[in-house]
């Protein structure tokens, strides 16, 4: 990031400032007054992206890999230095682990797509949780219907988090793949993933991670974790849509055929045969997002700034602050997470509707994301149909949650006075 892109803070000398950091996202500016809660549905982006997304349209845009022309050279370099961003920023050993997809849903859909299909065999396991979205479910789901795997599902305590006698009582021989969320999209429930993949590889199986709520929050650093995937996706990390990546340990990569075909992960096409490409072009078919690889990276580079320990605790602090003040209202159920939450805060009111709770709210100017949260086996879990979720990001601080609280308050006047 060039000086000028960068965020104009120094959080290293100052403290976390989040009234300070609502200046570098313009929709704030533009909407005055807002509170935006639904961060963990999609982040909103800081001028450095922005901007830095526009200049690379103005200045620098052409596609990439085949041109040998300057612009397409330069764009290439852009494309390929937002790889090694991504590398340095999960600290994954090479910058060919890293491979561009749309989103972590189509990262989880490429492992089960290419991993899943060429290794598995009928009657062997995938082991889930009870805590995961829907694109941990349905690619899943999908695979035991083509080829015949079973899908073993680890249920959740009382209090909300991964049961982990459960859990570790549920493998089996058979147990090829654990897939579990880092943080659970819908309650904010934190998975003891370091835990997960020592039991997962002392049982032989490999290990997805679903980061999409984690990586936003935590330092993420995939070769301590010791996991063989791992899934995040740009637009919750305050960059653009439609870019995310999968992490893939390169050995395992290398064995995995092509998942998608096409243009860029070909080296020679003829009738009779064709040459695919090595890891990570191999899984990158047509002209990539280049624009929003670029984007992601400085997106990247905004949370680096800011520094990633900051962030964990400004959203610690803020995330139990918020648990506490809306424990405090009554008729509100505020539903569990386990021994840690981070970032989310699901809740309801008394049996009003989400989406009835989530109205009132917003005619108080306060943002947040009501219904099943694609995660409607953990609704059904928690013996509801919905939730009303408020999920935090860095520009939020504890006005945020007493404006929060108050409109919920009003809510409670007009359904249950």
């Amino acid at each position: 990031m060039t000086a000028a892109n960068a965020p104009s803070l120094s959080p290293r000398a100052n403290r976390f400032e989040p009234a300070r950091l609502r200046r570098e996202f313009p929709i704030f500016a533009n909407n005055p007054g807002l509170v935006f809660l639904d961060s963990g549905a999609s982040a909103q982006k800081p001028r450095s992206v922005i901007d830095g997304v526009a200049e690379f349209y103005r200045r620098e845009y052409a596609n990439v890999h085949r041109g040998v022309y300057r612009l397409s050279e330069r764009a290439t370099e852009r494309y390929e230095e937002a790889r090694e961003t991504v590398q340095a920023f999960l600290n994954a050993a090479d910058a060919r682990e890293i491979v561009f997809v749309r989103n972590a849903t189509e990262a989880i859909n490429l492992v089960a797509g290419s991993w899943g299909a060429a290794t598995l065999r009928p009657g062997d396991e995938v082991l889930i949780s009870e805590l995961e979205h829907h694109s941990n479910i349905v690619p899943w789901q999908i695979l035991r219907d083509r080829i015949g795997i079973r899908l073993v599902v680890a249920p959740i305590d009382a209090e909300g988090g991964l049961d982990l006698a459960a859990f570790e009582g549920l493998f089996s021989e058979r147990t090829r793949l654990v897939a579990l969320t880092h943080v659970a999209n819908a309650t904010g429930a934190m998975v003891p993933v370091e835990r997960v993949v020592r039991l997962a590889h002392r049982h032989g199986a490999k290990v997805l991670i679903d980061g999409s709520q984690a990586a936003p929050r935590l330092p993420v650093d995939v070769r301590a974790l010791d996991c063989d995937f791992y899934a995040m996706t740009g637009h919750k990390l305050y960059g653009p849509t439609g870019i995310g990546v999968l992490y893939g340990r390169y050995e395992l990569l290398e064995t995995m055929p092509p998942w998608q075909g096409g243009g860029d992960m070909v080296l020679h096409v003829s009738f009779e045969k064709t040459l695919y490409q090595d890891p990570p072009h191999r899984f990158e078919a047509g002209t990539p997002n280049i624009a929003g690889a670029v984007g992601l990276a400085l997106a990247l580079d905004f949370i680096e700034e800011l520094g990633r320990e900051a962030i964990r605790e400004h959203e610690e602090a803020l995330t139990a602050y918020g648990a506490d003040q809306l424990s405090r209202i009554p008729d509100l159920c505020l539903f569990g997470a386990g021994e840690r939450r981070l970032g989310i805060l699901s809740f309801d009111l008394d049996g009003v509707h989400p989406h009835d709770v989530a109205s009132v709210l917003d005619q108080h100017h306060v943002a947040v994301r009501a219904g099943h949260h694609c995660a409607q086996p953990l609704m059904e879990r928690l013996g509801v149909a919905g939730t009303t979720r408020a999920s935090l990001g860095v520009y939020n601080d504890e006005r945020d949650i007493d404006a929060l609280a108050a409109a919920i308050e009003a809510a409670r006047e007009i359904f249950l006075r």
